[in-house]
């Protein structure tokens, strides 16, 4: 019997989300050849390989790119590298998925997408929350009409405060494009948008917290008018007193109403309101750790298939915007209109 083709995978960027979910992801993949990686901490990159068993450590960006070895590429960079990487790796003819956001405006975000339809591979961004178990679970009774006419998704993601010896690329405007919003409410705002179906988004008002001495806000709270009269209302902040994360998320609709974290789901009959909450697997990682592992499955099954089931990312140049319009309403302290309401994806995602 042939041996299964592996796709042969490299990573740019070591950073704590390379170390903590791709790498350890992609090592147990079976259909994964890990070919080599890249950090500009030739040091770091060198006992990371090392650690994974991984054969090359790549010495630049360029080698990367110009290496006939590998099919696919996870960029896991700064924001303001994902724009320039993501290009020259798909223009290099590899398929390349970037871990959020796409870029870190709404016009680079549509030239990476340009150049992905130029080069006709396959572009990714890691949106990793579309892919929780219970997030999957709870998109069909949305997408279905079984709860109703959704007109309200309302979340928070709220980190704990960490103790930073030191201030990191996310803690500065030129190499993260924001702070919270940027990092935590770019991920809740493309899941309550995905889940109520993309809708138009009327206008945005917004908030952001910046305390003394940092150079990007700490919290923000943001809410987007929907152009159908409904509502997404969302916070976010990394400084959470508490003993855990909280993340959550809750959807209504006319006829019934979901969360996720913990997953339910309750619809209205005509003998009243029943729990209709599907039971989900037990899985043997959490709910983060399991939505790494679907989204890159799930990458590379299209590499080896010739073609993703979802299509190219095309909202996310929208979500880039309505995240940019956010901060023009938090700096101008009012509410912005988008373009009349009038902000269409080219196409929804998964």
């Amino acid at each position: 019997m042939a041996e299964a083709r592996k796709v042969r995978v490299g990573l740019l960027g070591l950073g704590s989300i390379a170390q903590v979910v791709h790498l350890p992801v992609l090592s147990q993949l079976d259909n994964v050849e890990l070919v080599g990686v890249c950090d500009v901490d030739r040091g770091k990159a060198r006992a990371i390989a090392a650690r994974f068993g991984i054969p090359r450590v790549f010495q630049s960006d360029d080698e990367v790119f110009s290496s006939s070895d590998l099919d696919a590429l996870v960029i896991c960079t700064p924001n303001h590298l994902h724009e320039t990487q993501a290009i020259a790796a798909l223009q290099s003819g590899k398929h390349t998925l970037v871990e959020k956001p796409l870029a870190m405006t709404p016009e680079a975000a549509a030239r990476v997408l340009a150049a992905a339809d130029a080069a006709g591979r396959i572009l990714q961004v890691a949106m990793n929350s579309r892919f929780r178990p219970d997030a999957q679970a709870l998109k069909p009774f949305a997408a279905g009409g079984e709860l109703g006419d959704l007109f309200l998704a309302q979340g928070a993601w709220l980190n704990r405060r960490m103790r930073l010896l030191r201030p990191t690329w996310r803690h500065r405007r030129s190499t993260a494009g924001g702070g919270a919003l940027m990092d935590l409410g770019v991920q809740i705002l493309d899941l309550a948008w995905w889940l109520l179906g993309f809708p138009r988004v009327a206008s945005v008002s917004a908030n952001t917290f910046q305390p003394p001495g940092m150079e990007v806000e700490d919290a923000a709270t943001v809410m987007l008018r929907l152009a159908g009269g409904g509502c997404i209302w969302l916070s976010v902040s990394w400084s959470l007193v508490a003993n855990r994360d909280a993340h959550s998320l809750r959807i209504l609709g006319t006829r019934g109403s979901g969360t996720i974290a913990p997953l339910s789901v309750f619809k209205e009959f005509e003998t009243g309101m029943i729990d209709v909450t599907p039971q989900l697997p037990v899985y043997r990682e959490n709910p983060y750790t399991a939505s790494y592992r679907n989204q890159l499955q799930d990458f590379l099954g299209g590499v080896l298939r010739g073609g993703s089931n979802a299509g190219p990312p095309t909202e996310q140049a929208d979500l880039m915007r309505l995240v940019a319009v956010a901060y023009q309403a938090a700096a101008e302290k009012r509410e912005v209109e988008v373009d009349g309401g009038d902000s269409v994806p080219l196409k929804a995602g998964i």
